[in-house]
């Protein structure tokens, strides 16, 4: 048979691929053709009109919903979420194939089911509307961070390599000297610091200024987007514009990524009342174009401006300085990056990770114009530190206890040596799904026991995203990996430990049953 399929996550990075390749792999395993379409943070490639049309059925693995869902009207579709895919898609294929041996069976009950299914599939939202409270205010805020990640990725890893450039070419001040490039004559400065009028393209400071620039102007824009696109969950595009003029008064205001949460929250649910006000005809037209980003933007701004701004700025600035103090007393720190690595091990890509990688990344665009040993930089190598460790445990587990984990299991471990070495924590995901405390456990406690010796080891990273192979970016690289290396090992023991109780008991209880037969 012939499937077709569509995967998304909310961050569109890791799940959605992990996905796809376990339908492909597990379709070809059964003896069928499947092709995938990753609706991800690339991008996505249209899956073709005729090979949708010659597919028996098709397979929706998502957290978001599907894009133009309509294309599949008429097919028998097989709808999960995106992590029951990675878990089990040898599953959802005998799914998908008795449902197409169904639909050939009764071909007109088939078709009058997806005329149904098309018409609900015309309205693309970003959240499930049947979910739970909690379900969909975290899928809101996984949709900013979404559209956010590619801004952090691109002006972190632009920063930081105008800060290695500025070494080479500028010496010891080079580094110093690279935050004074801008586009504007500063006051106090050298007007050859304006790269706009006096860029020189034999001059390798001027290079290292250029990257500073346009990393900045990235790491701009991080408030702003996050706030847009929460907006933009709750209310789709009418949520954009007072998602992001909302998030660029937060920035301005200096409330952070607090601020740009709560305008976020506050003009896609303004957008969302406005959007259903019940208007004249006349009236409908000018609406999406004119009322509703009116009033939700003047009323977003306002309530920032006026009533939250304040109180937002003091509590960012408080967290701030708790963070600052925590730079000053080693042993807060530690305790810091060790619980960013429990949160970091926790879900393995999920919300609470997010919420930990966020912090970090949102700290290290406050010291992008920093040369030192900045607690944020510390607090960054953590996170990613911590974040690599649980699916690096599990490669290391599958190797050392074979006899421990399925077939799967231990194919799923080779790969997540290459995911792990990458800071992608999803690998250890599919571990997680077919045994969840153990797992978790195991990787909770290598990640913040990463996390804790990363601060006390003295790392820094500028690169927000990247592993291993952001090596040159790293502050004291070799014992960075020395930590990575130990919470492995300490992941890979702890859960090859209780695995190994398991298999014990199991045994045990065998034995007492076969006794009790013979009996």
């Amino acid at each position: 048979m012939k499937f077709v399929g569509v995967t998304s996550c909310p961050t569109g990075i890791a799940h959605t691929y992990m996905a796809a390749e376990a339908l492909e792999q597990a379709a070809r395993d059964a003896g069928h053709e499947m092709e995938v379409e990753t609706q991800g943070s690339a991008g996505s490639s249209p899956l073709k009109t005729e090979t949708i049309a010659s597919a028996d059925a098709v397979i929706f693995a998502h957290d978001l919903e599907v894009k133009d869902k309509s294309r599949f009207a008429g097919k028998p579709t097989v709808d999960v979420g995106v992590k029951k895919a990675i878990s089990d898609a040898p599953g959802l294929i005998a799914q998908a194939v008795q449902l197409a041996e169904e639909r050939a069976a009764n071909p007109q009950a088939a078709a009058a089911a997806g005329a149904a299914g098309a018409g609900a599939g015309a309205l693309v939202t970003k959240v499930d509307q049947n979910a739970s409270v909690g379900t969909r205010i975290r899928q809101w805020l996984m949709t900013g961070v979404s559209y956010m990640i590619p801004f952090v990725a691109a002006g972190g890893i632009l920063i930081a390599l105008s800060f290695m450039l500025a070494q080479v070419a500028g010496g010891k001040k080079g580094a110093i000297g690279v935050t004074n490039y801008s586009l504007t004559d500063a006051a106090g400065l050298a007007k050859s610091y304006n790269l706009m009028t006096h860029f020189d393209p034999t001059s390798g400071m001027n290079w290292a200024g250029l990257l500073f620039v346009v990393g900045a102007a990235s790491f701009g824009f991080l408030v702003p987007i996050l706030s847009g696109f929460i907006a933009f969950g709750i209310a789709d595009r009418p949520g954009i514009a007072p998602g992001i003029v909302g998030g660029s008064i937060a920035a301005t205001m200096g409330t952070g990524f607090l601020g740009g949460i709560a305008t976020g929250f506050i003009g896609g649910f303004i957008a969302l009342f406005v959007s259903r006000w019940k208007v004249p005809k006349g009236v409908r037209g000018v609406m999406p174009v004119v009322v509703i980003p009116l009033i939700s933007t003047l009323l977003t701004g306002a309530i920032m401006i006026i009533i939250l701004g304040r109180p937002l700025k003091w509590l960012t600035d408080h967290l701030t300085d708790g963070l600052n103090n925590l730079g000053t007393n080693g042993a807060g720190l530690v305790l810091l990056g060790v619980v960013l690595g429990l949160m970091m091990g926790f879900d393995l890509g999920g919300p609470v990770n997010k919420v930990a990688y966020t912090f970090a990344t949102t700290g290290l665009a406050t010291v992008a114009a920093s040369n030192g040993d900045a607690p944020q930089l510390r607090i960054m190598a953590a996170v990613m530190a911590a974040g690599m460790t649980p699916p690096l445990g599990m490669a290391l587990a599958t190797t050392v206890r074979k006899r421990l984990f399925t077939p799967a299991e231990q194919e799923n471990g080779r790969a997540a040596w290459l995911l792990g070495a990458s800071f992608i924590s999803e690998g250890a995901i599919p571990f997680a799904a077919a045994d969840p405390w153990r797992v978790i456990v195991s990787s909770m406690v290598g990640s913040g026991a990463t996390g804790g010796l990363v601060i006390l080891f003295n790392n820094t990273l500028r690169a927000p995203h990247g592993g291993i192979w952001v090596a040159p970016l790293i502050g004291n690289p070799f014992t960075y990996v020395l930590a990575v290396v130990i919470g492995t090992l300490i992941t890979a023991a702890v859960v090859v430990g209780l695995k190994s109780m398991r298999s014990t008991a199991s045994t045990q209880a065998t034995a007492a049953a076969d006794q009790l037969v013979a009996a």
